[in-house]
């Protein structure tokens, strides 16, 4: 082995399910026909080179948000058809979640969403610097015990890719129902110093913000009588 091999990065692992039940036939045909219009080959671009409005041809929209893991895509979609002049990416590696999302895009004819149905970090890795105006980490999946705190996706390494993605002012915003997740990623991103917290009174946090619709997530939690924390950070200039 040569020094380069024993001293490279170990390669990511991508932890969760990736396919659930059996696809319908009607998602099995939008997988297959509208999927490819929307999906986003990060393999084709170099290193922190991508700027993501080139993906929203003919016209390039005024800034691209990020989701990462949206779910079914009920967040991704809304957004998209509250904000026609934003483009949205959304990262889902779970099959079965980009269906869903895929069927949303299409009975809203949605133009301004990209997919890449893979891990969100293969797109930060190539997308140019400050080139994001906002991005969503929405009910991550906590990875409540302690041997498996690596697996969350709010860390250190993931921080710094997304410190360079957003722009300066830029959001961070963050949601969850599960308390330990919820004082990780406090902990995470106020030590790791490219993001404030600006939050001031306890409505700051228990509150969603007004331009963020409910997710399933959120849903569910409020059903069993929890309160989901809704963190915003700024990217620092």
């Amino acid at each position: 082995m040569t020094s380069a091999g024993r001293f490279a990065a170990p390669p990511r692992r991508l932890y969760g399910r990736r396919i659930g039940r059996p696809l319908k036939a009607t998602r099995v045909a939008l997988m297959a026909d509208l999927l490819p219009r929307l999906r986003i080959d990060p393999a084709s671009a170099a290193p922190a080179s991508l700027d993501p409005r080139t993906l929203f041809a003919p016209a390039a929209p005024a800034e691209v948000w990020l989701e990462v893991g949206f779910g079914n895509g009920v967040h991704l979609a809304a957004q998209a058809a509250a904000h026609p002049d934003i483009g949205l990416i959304g990262c889902e590696p779970f099959v079965n979640g980009v269906a869903a999302a895929l069927k949303l895009i299409d009975a809203g004819d949605l133009a301004n969403i990209r997919i890449l149905p893979d891990d969100a970090r293969a797109l930060l890795d190539v997308l140019a610097p400050g080139a994001l105006g906002r991005v969503f980490v929405l009910f991550p999946d906590p990875w409540p015990k302690a041997r498996h705190a690596k697996r969350r996706f709010i860390s250190g390494p993931n921080l710094d890719l997304l410190a360079r993605a957003l722009a300066p002012g830029a959001e961070l915003r963050v949601a969850s129902d599960d308390p330990g997740y919820i004082r990780w990623a406090l902990a995470q991103v106020l030590a790791h110093g490219a993001f404030d917290w600006p939050a001031r009174r306890a409505a700051d946090w228990r509150r969603r913000p007004p331009d963020q619709p409910a997710t399933r997530y959120e849903e569910k939690a409020r059903a069993r009588g929890v309160s989901p924390v809704f963190l915003t950070f700024r990217r620092r200039d």
